[in-house]
């Protein structure tokens, strides 16, 4: 017996085996294009040049929200016919950003504060499409700390060097020992691009992932 496969399309995803527009991620972080390349889509990579600096009383998502658009803003004139993809992400502990820690004195503090305790991340999506309307999208992800031995937080700042990372931890790398729990809708948003989010901005312009493979 012949195995058949029968698979129908909506007529509103007819368009799903399109050439995307040129894509930008505007960001220079590694970690963010070795996300988007998960989607198996073409696009270029730049970053923007903007003032980060909070505003004062601003709040952390507040925060996130308007760099986020800034930083999408920013490379718009540059790149006209993209659509443009831009993230910020902050983390923050009893609703205080964490910063860079710069120092292992520091990054052992920043640890030590965080024991037994939950952490929120608040990453920021931003879309431009090509007509120049912006699209925006927000992940709030919970991370619970184990209880951490000095020793624990001396061995693990002392492999990855988290120096120059806010919070004195990479989830992308082996900052996940130090993890009891995690709780989010898109584990991509951790590391900092809301996939789920981003594949859901696509369908609302009639971009549908994923795209069917090239010939050879």
């Amino acid at each position: 017996m012949t195995n058949t496969h029968n698979l129908s399309t909506n007529d509103s995803q007819s368009s799903s085996n399109q050439p995307f527009p040129k894509i930008l991620l505007g960001s220079s972080s590694p970690f963010r294009a070795t996300l988007l390349k998960k989607l198996h889509i073409d696009f270029e990579q730049d970053s923007p040049d903007i003032d980060e600096t909070p505003l004062q009383n601003e709040k952390p998502q507040a925060m996130v929200e308007r760099l986020t658009r800034l930083k999408a803003e920013a490379l718009k004139a540059s790149y006209p016919n993209h659509i443009i993809i831009s993230s910020d992400q902050t983390a923050c502990l009893d609703n205080q950003p964490l910063g860079k820690p710069h120092t292992f004195e520091n990054a052992v503090k920043q640890l030590q504060s965080f024991s037994g305790k939950t952490v929120v991340f608040y990453t920021g999506l931003g879309v431009i499409d090509t007509i120049g309307q912006y699209h925006q999208a927000m992940d709030i992800t919970k991370v619970s700390f184990r209880e951490l031995s000095n020793e624990m937080i001396a061995n693990y700042i002392e492999i990855e060097q988290p120096l120059n990372c806010a919070g004195s931890f990479k989830s992308e790398g082996l900052g996940i020992t130090l993890f009891e729990k995690v709780e989010s809708c898109d584990p991509n948003a951790l590391i900092g691009l809301p996939l789920i989010e981003l594949t859901s901005i696509f369908h609302k312009l009639g971009l549908y992932l994923p795209q069917k493979p090239s010939a050879f």
